[in-house]
């Protein structure tokens, strides 16, 4: 029946809102796997759900087609003693988490496959990170990849050709054509790639505000409600967390400089950023108590927080970094392999009062400016630039106080980042009311219905 199916009439059906069926969505996604959608159709047909939407039936027949467009993951032959669990950020400016949480799950008894991004939009990617290290294989085949989660408990790759591949076309489509933003395809997309892992928990970070693709909250919490009813129709148990992203998360944004920042984190948590070990703490403890590692959270916190300060977390991150082929002494030593910047000068205030706003998507995109992040998904990205001391929401600074610290190639861009990034801090002669962190959790329904 597929072979009557036309992809311009099934694009014009979206584009006048009416709803695909289930074999019409196969078929789609089947031409974005093989290349017989070409790329202005695939551009018109995402922009087409950007517009009209999908219902519930369709973001669950898209999501598992996706996920069964190439291999996916069996975690039996493995006969692991914990649960396989995982967690997923939409995106933030500043978002290292990944490279913290998961070696501390693993060292908490779970098993973590994560499966990573590139840089989407002004938001940085955590394989972009990882792949500021020297060595560092982000794209093992899938044998290699299980046999390491196996052995270290935990291992943090890129999409390989084999995973969800059709969902590896259609993030880079999202990217350049203005999509980025919506609910289902952000949907399908994630779940995807995790489903595809095997899965026995998820537990999602998703962001809000100015910093966030969904900067509206009621757009978070669209897409939180998405993610839990779509995922929990598939079998899999999910948390959402919806988390503030008015400021840089952390000190730091680049590659390089973000990924010293998770080393600092792991050696030294009690001298890390507080926004930071209060949001990585507590998405782990949701991934415990989520998977039944942790009878409750508050228990699940401490164990988490055991984990690192006993230093355990960065062991498994050392290890995990070594094994994919990374330097093996990347904690002891991180100058010597994430080697810093020409030119390394503060940003000074203009001014005197209370950090009263951050335009975390401004400093996203300023990074992209400075090739830090992409305009294009084949662009080649510098993954020594980048900001670090960035000052936090509260924080009173005087005229002339540094307000970040400029990590840049030549003297072209710290003039660009010393006449630009004053701007996008405002200051207050009142102390600003902090927003809470974590705004509101969204739980998976097993008895949700499409």
């Amino acid at each position: 029946m597929s072979e009557l199916f036309l992809p311009q009439e099934l694009i014009r059906k979206k584009r006048d809102g009416i709803s695909l069926s289930d074999p019409e969505i196969g078929y789609m996604v089947q031409g974005i796997t093989d290349g017989s959608l070409t790329d202005a159709q695939l551009g018109a047909f995402a922009m087409a759900v950007f517009k009209c939407g999908m219902t519930m039936d369709e973001r669950v027949n898209l999501t598992r087609h996706m996920m069964n467009s190439g291999e996916t993951l069996n975690w039996d032959q493995h006969n692991l003693d914990g649960p396989v669990v995982d967690k997923h950020s939409t995106g933030g400016v500043g978002d290292k988490i990944s490279l913290m949480l998961a070696p501390i799950v693993a060292s908490c008894g779970g098993y973590v496959p994560m499966i990573s991004g590139r840089g989407l939009g002004h938001t940085g990617g955590t394989l972009d990170k990882l792949e500021s290290i020297p060595g560092y294989d982000a794209t093992p085949d899938n044998s290699v990849f299980q046999s390491l989660v196996k052995k270290i408990g935990c291992a943090i790759i890129g999409q390989t050709a084999s995973l969800a591949p059709a969902d590896q076309r259609l993030y880079a489509t999202r990217d350049v054509t203005a999509t980025v933003e919506s609910i289902d395809l952000i949907t399908a997309s994630i779940l995807s790639k995790k489903l595809a892992s095997g899965l026995d928990a998820l537990v999602m970070d998703i962001k809000t505000g100015n910093g966030a693709f969904a900067s509206d909250y009621k757009m978070a919490q669209e897409l939180a409600q998405s993610i839990a009813n779509v995922s929990s129709n598939s079998g899999v148990p999910t948390s959402c967390l919806i988390t503030d992203m008015d400021q840089v998360l952390g000190h730091s944004v680049g590659n390089a400089i973000e990924v010293v920042e998770c080393i600092d984190f792991l050696k030294n948590p009690n001298n890390a950023d507080h926004r930071l070990l209060e949001l990585t703490i507590e998405l782990s403890a949701y991934m415990l108590q989520l998977s039944g590692l942790a009878s409750d959270l508050q228990t699940a916190r401490i164990k988490s927080m055991n984990a690192l300060e006993s230093g355990k977390a960065a062991s498994i991150f050392g290890k995990m970094i070594t094994e994919l082929g990374g330097p093996s002494d990347l904690l002891e030593r991180p100058e010597k392999h994430l080697k810093p910047m020409p030119v390394i000068t503060p940003i000074r205030s203009n001014s005197s009062g209370y950090i009263s706003e951050i335009d975390a998507r401004a400093i996203g995109l300023s990074m992209i400016h400075l090739k830090a992040g992409r305009t294009k998904s084949s662009d080649a990205i510098d993954h020594g630039v980048g900001l670090s001391n960035i000052v936090s929401k509260g924080q009173w600074v005087s005229k002339g106080d540094p307000i970040a610290m400029a990590h840049c190639r030549d003297q072209k861009q710290l003039d660009y980042l010393q006449l630009e990034f004053p701007s996008l801090i405002k200051l207050d002669e009142k102390e600003p009311q902090l927003p809470n962190l974590i705004k509101e959790v969204f739980k998976s329904n097993q008895d949700l219905k499409s």
